[in-house]
């Protein structure tokens, strides 16, 4: 993991800014947010072609970012606008894969604005929006955990250690042999780490070939689960 990506953290979740006539995409990280870009509504609300357009340009917009692994979703539009719960509805309505399944997203929305960086840094200093986040963070672990139980009973789907993890994901695994999905750890084993460095490589190694690493809370039940399990794993699945 770079010098810059450690300042900012891990990845937390994906806030999506929408105002009347644009969007901005914002990674969330534990340590700040950083914005990933402005989507314009190419037309009218009022026009439905324009409006679905402008929804589906949001969703690709954070498919990059899904695939990394963060599956939470948070949604802000200002008071007194329906901006944010319009686009939960056309994810519902289009987007099947964000809905079902065990790799579904925990999606939640807030009211604010947040198309500026002083404005999500207002934003993402109150109350409101830290539970927010917990609560959205823990519906994510859940699905996690389903993801975790069943690869459990696949005894060569799951690796435990740092070492274990590090030989799954730095070497080229031969075809038809299972591949690195998941990387796991709590975020007390990264805190807490006496090989820091060595984590923080793992996790930059597994992002840049496709893994989707997740840092946990502790405090949650899959983070509770992952303890139990020494505090990493690594999952595999099958081609």
């Amino acid at each position: 993991m770079s010098r810059k990506s450690y300042r900012r953290g891990y990845p937390v979740a994906v806030l999506v800014g929408i105002e009347s006539d644009h969007a901005v995409l914002w990674q969330v990280f534990s340590h700040v947010a950083k914005q990933k870009q402005e989507i314009p509504l190419g037309g009218s609300r009022s026009e439905a072609k324009a409006l679905y357009n402008f929804h589906e340009a949001i969703v690709n917009a954070m498919r990059s970012t899904l695939k990394e692994g963060v599956r939470s979703i948070i949604v802000a539009s200002p008071s007194k606008t329906s901006y944010a719960q319009e686009f939960v509805n056309h994810i519902k309505a289009h987007h099947s894969w964000l809905n079902q399944g065990a790799n579904k997203a925990a999606i939640s929305t807030i009211t604010g604005s947040a198309s500026s960086s002083q404005q999500v840094a207002a934003l993402t200093k109150t109350a409101t929006f830290k539970d927010l986040i917990s609560e959205t963070t823990a519906k994510e672990t859940e699905n996690l955990l389903e993801i975790l139980e069943k690869r459990l009973n696949a005894s060569d789907m799951v690796f435990f250690s740092l070492q274990e993890a590090e030989n799954f994901i730095f070497n080229p695994q031969g075809e038809g042999k299972p591949k690195p999905e998941y990387l796991m750890l709590t975020d007390e084993y990264l805190s807490k780490s006496r090989q820091k460095y060595r984590v923080q490589r793992l996790m930059q190694v597994a992002a840049n070939k496709g893994v989707k690493a997740r840092v946990i809370s502790a405090k949650s039940t899959a983070g509770s689960r992952l303890t139990q399990l020494g505090g990493i794993v690594c999952l595999a699945k099958r081609e």
